[in-house]
C-alpha cells in the first residue's frame, strides 16, 4: 500500500442492534488489506436499548489515537436515526452520513420522526435508508445491521468483496439460512445506495 489512505467512522445505535457486528467486519477486512486499525467502544446502557457507539480508524500508516476528534469523522454509519445526529459533531464538513429510516423507540419524548429525518437530510451527502423493510425482504428482521453495512460499502475504505467475506465469516457458523439471509441483506443494501 504506497498511497497514504485512511478513514474515520462512527458507527452508531442501540444495544442490540449489532454495532459490534459491524465493527468486526469492517475491521477484518481493513486488517486483510493492509490497513493498520485502531477501535474503540462505548457501550451505554446496551442491555437496555441505550447508545452504543464505536469509533473506528483505518489508516495505511501507523495511528496513534484510537478516538476521532470531533470534526474528523469521514462517515457516520448509524442504525437508528436519532444516534446518527447525536454524533453529528464528529462529522468533517465533507463527511457523510448512513442511516436506517427506522427509529428505535426507547425513550418518552422520543423526537417526531419526519422532523429527524428531514434534519438528517439536510447534511449533503447522506443517505436514509429503509433497513426495516431490506432486512424483512432478505428474510430476516435481525439484518437491518447488515443492510446498514452494505449501505455504506461503496464509501468504505475495504473492498466489497473483503467485506463480504467477513459476513460470511461472522454468520457461517449461525448455520445456511443465517448466512444467507445476512449475504442476501448486504446486497439489497449495496443496492439501495446506489
Amino acid at each position: 500500500m504506497s498511497d497514504k489512505r485512511k478513514q474515520d467512522i462512527i458507527l452508531a445505535g442501540v444495544g442490540g442492534q449489532g454495532i459490534l457486528s459491524i465493527a468486526f467486519v469492517i475491521d477484518s477486512a481493513a486488517l486483510k488489506e493492509g490497513y493498520h486499525v485502531k477501535q474503540a467502544e462505548v457501550h451505554g446502557m446496551a442491555q437496555r436499548g441505550g447508545a452504543v457507539t464505536s469509533h473506528l480508524r483505518l489508516s495505511s500508516e501507523r495511528i496513534w489515537s484510537d478516538l476521532i476528534p470531533r470534526g474528523g469523522a469521514d462517515l457516520i454509519l448509524s442504525v437508528e436515526p436519532l444516534e446518527a445526529l447525536r454524533y453529528l459533531d464528529f462529522l468533517s464538513p465533507q463527511g457523510r452520513i448512513v442511516t436506517s429510516s427506522a427509529p428505535f423507540v426507547n425513550i418518552p419524548d422520543y423526537p417526531d420522526k419526519a422532523a429527524l429525518l428531514e434534519r438528517i437530510k439536510a447534511v449533503p451527502g447522506s443517505l436514509i435508508v429503509d433497513s426495516e423493510a431490506l432486512a424483512k425482504d432478505a428474510g430476516s428482521s435481525r439484518t437491518r445491521n447488515t443492510v446498514m453495512l452494505g449501505a455504506a460499502s461503496g464509501l468504505l475504505l475495504p473492498r466489497e468483496e473483503n467485506l463480504r467475506e467477513f459476513v460470511r465469516v461472522l454468520f457461517e457458523r449461525r448455520g445456511d439460512k443465517i448466512l444467507e439471509a445476512n449475504l442476501k441483506a448486504f446486497e439489497l443494501g449495496r443496492k439501495a445506495a446506489v
